[in-house]
């Protein structure tokens, strides 16, 4: 079965991704595609830090696409492939296609370019209101329309040809009274008289329309064409044509052009629903990223829409997922984090394991599955791995980790010292990056007895750099704090080598709240905690005796 007749399922980690949410992401789902029908596709919910970017560039795989949102797309309902139709189409036309379509809106479009609508209610509308004698020729009707609406056929002229002046009339009186009332380039609606139809074409008629069939004598042809004079003949009766004649009219008289609600494909259902509540349309024409018509959606659509299929890697809580995650539909969760405040809609097959890595969860299910791990796979979990342990200098390090580690390294060919030196170094490299750049590398929001707060993180081989860095990010705190709506920020600035952190924080409890939870006498702004590295396993349980105490 092709990709794009799989259903697809989104695989991603948290906001401000780290190494070993991108990398498990990718790894989780190449493994889903090689041992299931669906079609499995990494994402990420951020940009990708430095270090990130050297591990996806150094194994040669390119780094999955951005989801800003999870949450249900218009693409992902059920979009009525309604055909557009030319503007020179006759109203009997649309209402017939309408008709066998089983729609009540008809998108008009000249190429892929949509150029307005018409409904059921307008040419209704067209069918009741009264019109001036001369609105054929107002409205530019081509003979083509006429011939097709009246069930007839040319005679004399060109049906590529329009009408574009005269009244319609018709001629049931005899010829001496027709002289009075036909003017140049009427049209006029007539039987099989012989002078009925003379007259008409003397009084420079520009088409006579001959009812019930009858035959149009050759004197007749020959005079029209002299004259210019268009000839059609109906097998209708004069009551029928004229009752049918206004049908003919084009479309592009009554479409609606100004003020077009349109979606795209990309719309969120949440921001559409209440347009489409509001609005009452029946219907709403759908565009693609380049503006091009697509097809046609309605109210009714949203009953049947089909929510995104999501698998979480390396977190479990709702403010870390991306945002729509509340209208996706969560099938899996693979972490290796505390369980968090996420709720799933249903059961959910669910792994949490305490290791220092979801991706040695990973590689551990390609194991358990038997699956061959190709060797830029292998490259991505054994990086994933060292970097969420420090090279297994983090208290989250375990044995299991270590291991998995160690024969990835060997699948990929590299070394890990040389490997992890280089990691780290391309990803300590932020002298030139901005404060904001920095701060959302790896930035996480807790909420914990109800207090929110963040902790952000950079490990550095580099002492000078993890220095500046902490001159650079101290101002920043302040306007961190307006756009991400905490009280409190920390900040972890950790020497890999050294294995320490120097804890810089803002907010009005947060000196306090280091204090109690290291039982240490914290200062104003900055804290050196030795032996400190990891937020997960030593940061954030700190805190939480103390919030939750």
């Amino acid at each position: 079965m092709k990709k794009e007749e799989r259903r697809q399922v989104l695989v991603i980690g948290h906001k401000n991704p780290d190494t070993d949410s991108i990398c498990s992401a990718i790894a989780y789902a190449a493994l889903k595609n090689k041992t299931e029908d669906a079609y499995f596709e990494a994402r990420r919910a951020g940009e990708i830090n430095e270090e990130t970017r050297y591990v996806l560039d150094y194994f040669g795989v390119k780094v999955p696409e951005f989801a800003a949102d999870v949450g249900t797309q218009v693409k992902d309902i059920e979009i009525r492939m309604t055909k557009g139709v030319d503007e020179n189409i006759s109203l009997k036309k649309a209402w017939r296609t309408m008709r066998d379509n089983n729609v009540v809106t008809l998108p008009i479009t000249e190429g892929k370019r949509l150029k307005g609508l018409i409904t059921v209610g307008d040419i209704a509308k067209s069918y009741m209101d009264v019109y001036e004698s001369t609105i054929l020729g107002v409205a530019k009707t081509p003979y083509a329309n006429i011939i097709e609406t009246i069930d007839g056929h040319m005679i004399v002229g060109d049906e590529h040809a329009v009408v574009d002046n005269g009244k319609v009339l018709v001629a049931a009186a005899n010829p001496d009274l027709m002289e009075s009332y036909i003017e140049e380039n009427d049209l006029v609606i007539l039987g099989n008289r012989y002078e009925s139809q003379l007259c008409a074409i003397e009084m420079n008629a520009g088409c006579i329309v001959v009812c019930e069939g009858a035959e149009v004598s050759r004197t007749i042809k020959h005079l029209a064409t002299e004259k210019g004079c268009t000839v059609i003949m109906s097998p209708h009766d004069t009551f029928t044509v004229a009752r049918l004649i206004n049908q003919s009219m084009p479309i592009r008289y009554f479409m609606k052009t100004e003020g077009l609600v349109t979606f795209r494909m990309d719309s969120l259902v949440d921001q559409i629903k209440d347009i489409m509540a509001k609005l009452r349309h029946r219907d709403f024409p759908i565009l693609d990223a380049r503006g091009e018509y697509v097809g046609m959606i309605s109210r009714r659509n949203l009953m049947n829409m089909r929510r995104k299929q999501i698998i979480l890697v390396d977190h479990n809580e709702r403010s870390q997922a991306p945002d729509g995650i509340d209208n996706a539909e969560i099938l899996e969760i693979i972490d290796h984090h505390r369980i968090g405040s996420l709720e799933t809609m249903g059961p959910v097959f669910f792994r949490n394991q305490p290791l220092g890595c979801t991706a040695t969860i990973i590689y551990q299910i390609y194991k358990e599955k038997k699956a061959e791990i190709e060797p830029k796979i292998a490259g991505l979990l054994c990086a994933a791995i060292l970097s969420d342990t420090l090279m297994y200098r983090s208290p989250t390090c375990t044995w299991t980790d270590q291991m998995a580690a160690e024969e990835l390294s060997a699948i990929a060919g590299i070394d890990v010292k040389e490997f992890a030196k280089q990691m780290f170094t391309a990803g300590s490299n932020l002298r030139g990056m901005a404060p904001e750049e920095v701060f959302y590398q790896d930035f996480k929001k807790f909420n914990i007895s109800e207090t929110e707060f963040g902790v952000g993180q950079i490990s550095s081989m580099d002492a000078e750099e993890l220095k500046e860095l902490k001159g650079k990010m101290l101002p920043y705190f302040q306007e961190a704090s307006k756009d991400t709506g905490l009280k409190m920020i920390f900040f972890m600035l950790t020497n890999i080598l050294e294995e320490s952190t120097e804890l810089i924080y803002w907010g009005r409890h947060a000196q306090q709240l280091v204090s109690d939870a290291f039982f240490i006498k914290a200062g104003e702004d900055a804290t050196v905690l030795n032996g400190v590295v990891s937020r997960k396993k030593q940061l954030i349980p700190a805190f939480v005796n103390v919030l939750s105490s």
